[in-house]
């Protein structure tokens, strides 16, 4: 098998999801690949799984445990496995598939993957105070509030944090309430603009 299909799948960061998946149908060999290597992700220890290295070596053994499937899959959408580029295209959908049907602990391989903290305490935090104005559903849930000078500022919504349990049905009683919000940065690379942003990740939030 050539070698970039064992990396092919680690081209994409979860932030590629909101432009990758707008109502994609997905086939019938991409299911089935999807599914065997969700199956594979939920069995792994997390806890045992602290870096981009372990979290490489993990999900390339769930994908190399399938290999058998990438030629159907290949097939299907019309692309030889030698096609690097068609191939990390494919990749970079899988992953898609992996994040919005939720497959259990795949969003925490995902940051681990992309070169985030394995563990918000870790990293730097910052704090900010405002109005919440929305919150966003786009693959994931964003945070958007505004200061008193009306400037929004957003803030995604990747893990459990203290606080979460009042949002889990979606928040809306808490719309035009004040909050704290506790955050980190991380730096991600979004494919489709060819280049790293900064994105700001909820560690907690407090209500005032």
């Amino acid at each position: 098998m050539p070698r970039f299909l064992y990396s092919f799948f680690f081209l994409f960061f979860f932030t590629s999801i909101v432009f990758a998946q707008s109502q994609r149908k997905i086939g019938l060999a991409e299911q089935k690949i999807t599914d065997s290597i969700c199956n594979c992700v939920v069995k792994l220890d997390m806890s045992k799984i602290t870096n981009k290295d372990e979290a490489t070596a993990a999900y390339t053994d769930c994908i190399l445990k399938h290999a058998d499937l990438l030629a159907a899959l290949a097939s299907e959408r019309n692309v030889e496995l030698s096609d690097r580029k068609a191939m990390e295209a494919v990749g970079v959908d899988i992953a898609a598939d992996l994040l919005t049907q939720n497959c259990n602990g795949f969003k925490e391989l995902a940051i681990l993957l992309g070169g985030g903290q394995s563990d918000s305490s870790e990293a730097k935090t910052s704090t900010v105070t405002g109005t919440l104005k929305r919150i966003e559903t786009r693959g994931f849930n964003y945070f958007v509030i505004v200061d008193r000078t009306n400037k929004e500022s957003s803030f995604i919504w990747l893990r459990q944090f203290p606080g979460s349990d009042e949002f889990m049905n979606g928040g809306a009683k808490h719309i035009g309430k004040r909050l704290t919000i506790q955050y980190t940065e991380m730096e991600v690379f979004l494919p489709q603009a060819k280049g790293y942003y900064k994105i700001k990740e909820i560690v907690s939030i407090k209500l005032l």
